[in-house]
């Protein structure tokens, strides 16, 4: 099985090292961390993903702010954002959960920007909007902000709130207050749906309905999550918006953990088993063949974080003897772990 390789514009990266060199950073230092080649930004027109998350995670690392390319007001001390995921982990429907990370934002140290929900008949919006305590004027911040720093945090927000649901949220439009730009094409990609400019409000709007939905995610699935935050929140990872794709972010990553039944499952999506199964069949699958393929993805997925190493992999994928994921791994992809990281497979 061949896992699919989540590539982004090299522009992300270019975009990224340049606020990082106006903060007085060292980009170099900073690419010979994760490993990246400064020659590679000008023969590449994308990176992997996951490449450039980790050069994104060093860097929050560096500066101490876990906000670091987003807008926020101000420095947000790393652990924040953990610290907000647990506070909304348990909520029942994603409009509460939107409305609980919001308050949170109130409290947290740093941010003087929050996300905002609004619901207005068939359409929901999530914007920006000051804190209770911040010491800024919001339209002056954001006239000050490039556009890319404005894009990646509306898109972050996106790809949360999607992650909260194990689908794709789709959305009716993104809007933007700045004038249309060259790379209109990366927006287009990002948020998939119309891009209008020049609007009053840098929001995204999406059908109501997806605020009824329970969050498929919990405390075992958001433990992986952390562990290679912000890779899914940089790009879509899981852009399907089938119920597979529902029941694969339930079942999760993390393999150390007893895995839910079929009945659970259902339960958390709101269906009966005989109508899971039936929905399933539809999608020309069924529970079993789905939790087989998820430790297949899963097994891969953390194979390509260089930030675990292969026993930490062992570990989330359930073996207590490292030498049983070996022969599991070796099975699934002809390969042993450490002949994998050192393939072009992996280093694509």
């Amino acid at each position: 099985m061949i896992q699919r390789t989540v590539m982004v514009p090299s522009g992300y990266v270019v975009n990224l090292l340049q606020h990082a060199q106006a903060q007085g950073f060292d980009t170099d230092e900073l690419l010979q961390a994760v490993g990246i080649d400064p020659a590679e930004l000008d023969t590449q027109t994308e990176f992997s993903a996951e490449r450039f998350g980790a050069l994104y995670q060093r860097l929050m690392y560096v500066a101490q702010d876990e906000y670091f390319g987003m807008i926020s007001g101000g420095k947000v001390p790393n652990g924040t954002f953990r610290m907000m995921c647990h506070a909304i982990i348990h909520c029942s429907t994603l409009e509460k959960a939107i409305y609980r990370a919001s308050a949170f934002h109130e409290i947290c140290r740093g941010a003087q920007v929050k996300p905002v929900l609004v619901r207005k008949g068939r359409y929901a919006k999530v914007s920006f909007a000051p804190t209770d305590h911040a010491e800024l004027d919001l339209e002056t911040l954001l006239q000050q902000e490039t556009p890319e720093r404005i894009r990646t945090s509306l898109s972050m927000w996106h790809h949360f709130i999607s992650w909260l649901l194990g689908a794709q949220v789709e959305l009716k439009a993104a809007y933007f207050t700045f004038p249309p730009q060259q790379d209109i094409e990366v927006y287009h990609k990002l948020f998939r749906s119309e891009v209008r400019f020049d609007q009053h409000d840098n929001a995204f709007v999406f059908a109501a309905r997806y605020l009824d939905q329970p969050l498929v995610q919990t405390e075992q699935t958001l433990r992986s999550f952390l562990k290679t935050a912000p890779y899914q929140l940089i790009a879509m990872v899981n852009d399907d918006a089938s119920l597979t794709s529902q029941v694969e972010a339930l079942i999760g990553k993390d393999f150390s953990r007893p895995l839910p039944s079929a009945e659970e499952i259902a339960s958390s999506l709101n269906l009966s088993v005989s109508t899971l199964r039936r929905r399933l069949l539809e999608e020309n699958t069924s529970y079993q063949t789905v939790k087989d393929e998820c430790r297949k993805r899963a097994a891969l997925h953390y194979m390509g974080s260089p930030q675990l190493s292969i026993n930490d992999v062992a570990e989330l994928m359930g073996f207590d003897d490292p030498s049983a994921f070996f022969r599991s791994f070796k099975r699934w992809t002809g390969m042993t772990p450490g002949e994998y990281r050192r393939s072009d497979v992996y280093r694509q």
